[in-house]
């Protein structure tokens, strides 16, 4: 299980929201072993009030926040982050201009449909 919040400047995101989940659930599928059927994204575009740049950044950065059942290995965890970088370089946003947080909790700490996580029976492997 995984949810993932994109964070971004509002005229660079709201054009390319549809390009940039696809890009963020490829990576998804391919790296983190999440069914194909499975996307649960969130985008928050935000005003240049609200989403100061940090020195070096251009208008195209953006903040990926991954929640996610732990167990996942530091290789697959990197696997995840160059998928990313590249679906999204791509698009046109350089790696300088990503930043991406992977938020692991224990499956007992997420209720999906009414079940607890550590009772649900995953069509997918996390100790990858």
């Amino acid at each position: 299980m995984a949810q993932i919040k994109v964070y971004g400047r509002a005229d660079v995101l709201e054009p390319s929201r549809q390009a940039v989940s696809d890009a963020l659930h490829a990576a998804a599928v391919e790296t983190l072993g999440l069914p194909a059927t499975k996307r649960f994204h969130r985008f928050f575009p935000m005003s240049a009030e609200d989403l100061p740049l940090p020195d070096g950044r251009s208008e195209r950065y953006t903040l990926v926040e991954v929640l996610l059942f732990e167990g996942r290995t530091v290789a697959t965890k990197k696997a995840f982050y160059a998928h990313v970088l590249a679906g999204l370089g791509a698009l046109g946003t350089a790696p300088v201009d990503v930043e991406i947080t992977l938020v692991e909790t224990p499956r007992h700490d997420w209720s999906i449909r009414g079940v607890p996580g550590d009772e649900l029976d995953l069509p997918y492997r996390v100790d990858r």
